[in-house]
């Protein structure tokens, strides 16, 4: 009989607190006018956070090397991986965003996004609450 990869719906708390923790500092990141480089939180199951930036290729190399590094991690059982990105809006035109993807072994894993004005300045930061984007390929 075949196996199946039966995964929970939805997001515990810890994950999504770990999520929730690595979007803020990614828009606090941009909020002063740094460059926002692929970030990757893992937690174990004692609740030890490992923080990992990837930054010495280019996007889509670093995109990568962040969830390799995920999915080849032998503690891990949340992760929680924050870029910055574009979404298309309803006319077809892109917006800045910080796109967050995040997953706990056992679980379906899932992407949201928060669009952004990036002006470098704290006092003129923009961001919207995270909008779910769907289903992402588990790395867990």
């Amino acid at each position: 009989m075949p196996q199946t990869d039966e995964r929970r719906a939805g997001v515990s708390h810890k994950t999504d607190e770990l999520a929730s923790t690595l979007l803020g500092r990614a828009l606090d990141v941009l909020a002063v006018g740094e460059d926002l480089h692929v970030l990757l939180a893992l937690g174990d199951e004692s609740g030890h956070i490992e923080s990992l930036e990837f930054a010495e290729d280019g996007p889509e190399e670093c995109l990568e090397g962040a969830r390799k590094a995920a999915a080849e991690s032998a503690d891990a059982v949340r992760y929680a991986l924050a870029y910055r990105g574009a979404i298309a809006d309803e006319e077809g035109a892109y917006q800045d965003a910080v796109i967050l993807e995040f997953g706990e072994r056992g679980y379906r894993s899932y992407s949201a996004y928060s669009l952004v004005d990036v002006t470098g300045d704290e006092d003129t930061f923009g961001w919207t609450e995270p909008a779910p984007a769907g289903e992402v390929e588990p790395l867990l």
